[in-house]
C-alpha cells in the first residue's frame, strides 16, 4: 500500500469513527463565533499584505522610530521608487500612517497593534 493511500485509509478511520458521535456543543460554538465572511476575507488580505518580505523590512524599521521615505530607501538598501510603492500598500491597509512636516512626509506604524502582530510572528518564526 502506498505511503499515501495509507495516510488517507487513516484520515478516512479517523473521520469515521469521530463522526459517528454528535458534536452538537462544538459545532455551535463555531456557528456563534465565526467572524461573517466579508470580515474573514478582510482579515486574509490584512494577512496577505505581510507576505512580502519588504513590507515587512519598512514595518520594522518604522517599528523603531519614524521615518521619511528617504531614510526608509537609503537605510534598507531599496530604492525610492520600491519604498514608495510598498508604503502606498502599507497606508492602504491601515499599517501605517503618515505626518507632514514642511514637504517632508514622516511615516509610522499606525497602531500598537502593528507592533504586536510583528513581535508575535518572529516570536513564531524564532522557536
Amino acid at each position: 500500500m502506498k505511503k499515501e493511500d495509507k495516510l488517507d485509509a487513516e484520515v478516512k478511520d479517523e473521520i469515521e469513527h469521530c463522526c459517528n458521535k454528535k458534536h452538537a456543543e462544538d459545532i455551535e460554538h463555531l456557528d456563534h463565533n465565526m467572524p461573517d465572511e466579508g470580515t474573514l476575507c478582510d482579515l486574509a488580505e490584512f494577512f496577505k499584505v505581510f507576505a512580502d518580505s519588504t513590507r515587512i523590512k519598512i514595518l520594522y524599521a518604522l517599528s523603531n522610530k519614524e521615518l521619511c521615505v528617504c531614510d526608509l530607501w537609503q537605510g534598507l538598501g531599496l530604492t525610492q521608487s520600491a519604498v514608495s510603492h510598498q508604503l502606498r500598500i502599507l497606508k492602504q491597509m491601515r499599517l501605517v500612517k503618515y505626518r507632514k512636516e514642511g514637504k517632508t512626509i514622516y511615516y509610522s506604524l499606525d497602531n500598537d497593534h502593528i507592533q504586536s502582530i510583528l513581535n508575535g510572528g518572529l516570536e513564531h518564526v524564532m522557536e
